[in-house]
């Protein structure tokens, strides 16, 4: 009963921003909407918690309508006709990034802290995460995706994922300024943040100052060749980098079918729109909360999850336990339609798509 009701609580909280943000949308007072978390977290994936405890009761199709529910609010905001400001001043990951990452204002701190760590938990980078990694400079988006490394708002601000660096006791002087802002007019809204903008400097061992290495590495067209790139360079060096060798342990300790899944849907979302993303990783999860591709999956997204989440012993037993025994079948399986009656691909409203933000990633 905990479990349902957790699942029902998280599923009644998406339906009731979905009301309201479509209210905003049309209410002419409304000029813009900001967002904001409550607390150190904007939000750290405590989504991902609900979902699979319904999923663990036997009911996949919970998870599915979870999954849809969620993607039409990240679409919503996505395309959303008024500026949409979220101030980051904490960790955003999972869910939240799929919240934010997606404004047209997307405004981080010196406290901001992203990470897409989905490959560790069974899962993979989604909600539209496929195209807004995609177009990260070079190949910065799989190195995000694959590693679950974090970076902190600097090297958000640096790479593109967010457009304004504020210092975290200004926010709410911008707060301010913005309120008595009387138009919606993005080139006004944008001086008034601009206002308040910091240009950053990112630390001396930043990944993001190695994006050749990056680029080199994860460029390859498969996992294990990002994988023995990444050795290959601790090999030449007499003193590997840091960031390097964590690069290598977190790969090697995720679920090698969600690499596999995980370097795919990037590498399509570059050639994708924002609604096609949706709609291919919505394909995705429905297959992994279903176990399309035999009971593996099922015991991935599980497993992975039990153990990051209520067994805390960040030890899952991933089934198959090495990428070589990932086959093209089985990934091929997870982006193919769900052969049942009354399954369908992910239905988006006709919209207006505006994800192309007034402000690129600094490339």
């Amino acid at each position: 009963m905990a479990s349902n009701f957790s699942f029902k609580r998280e599923l009644n909280q998406i339906s009731q921003m979905l009301t309201k943000f479509r209210a905003f949308e049309t209410d002419p007072t409304i000029k813009f909407v900001i967002l904001k978390g409550n607390g150190k977290a904007f939000c750290a994936g405590g989504d991902v918690v609900s979902s699979l405890t319904a999923i663990i009761a036997g009911h996949w199709s919970y998870g599915a309508r979870f999954y849809e529910k969620q993607f039409n609010l990240d679409y919503l905001l996505a395309t959303y006709k008024k500026p949409l400001i979220p101030l980051i001043d904490g960790i955003v990951m999972g869910g939240g990034a799929g919240l934010t990452m997606h404004g047209r204002f997307r405004i981080v701190t010196e406290n901001a802290v992203f990470a897409m760590p989905e490959v560790h938990i069974g899962l993979f980078p989604d909600l539209g995460a496929s195209q807004f990694l995609s177009r990260l400079p070079g190949y910065f988006g799989e190195y995000l995706g694959l590693t679950g490394a974090r970076v902190d708002g600097a090297e958000m601000f640096a790479c593109g994922l967010a457009t304004h660096f504020v210092s975290s006791k200004d926010l709410l002087n911008l707060e301010n300024a913005l309120e008595i802002q009387t138009s919606l007019e993005m080139t006004k809204i944008y001086k008034v943040i601009e206002k308040f903008a910091q240009n950053p400097k990112i630390k001396e061992d930043s990944p993001y100052n190695r994006l050749e290495i990056i680029d080199k590495c994860f460029s390859k067209d498969t996992v294990e060749e990002i994988l023995l790139a990444l050795e290959n360079e601790v090999k030449l060096k007499n003193k590997a980098e840091n960031w390097i060798i964590k690069a290598i342990n977190s790969m090697k300790s995720a679920s090698p079918t969600s690499l596999k899944i995980t370097l795919r849907s990037i590498r399509e979302g570059r050639q994708q729109n924002l609604k096609q993303c949706f709609i291919r990783e919505y394909t995705i999860c429905c297959n992994i909360v279903r176990a399309t591709a035999g009971r593996d999956y099922f015991e991935i997204s599980l497993q992975g999850s039990r153990a990051m989440f209520f067994d805390k012993d960040k030890k899952p037993k991933w089934e198959p336990s090495k990428l070589e025994l990932v086959s093209k079948d089985m990934i091929d399986r997870c982006f193919s339609a769900i052969d049942e009656d009354d399954w369908e691909y992910l239905k988006l409203p006709s919209r207006s798509d505006t994800m192309e933000k007034i402000l690129q990633p600094r490339l």
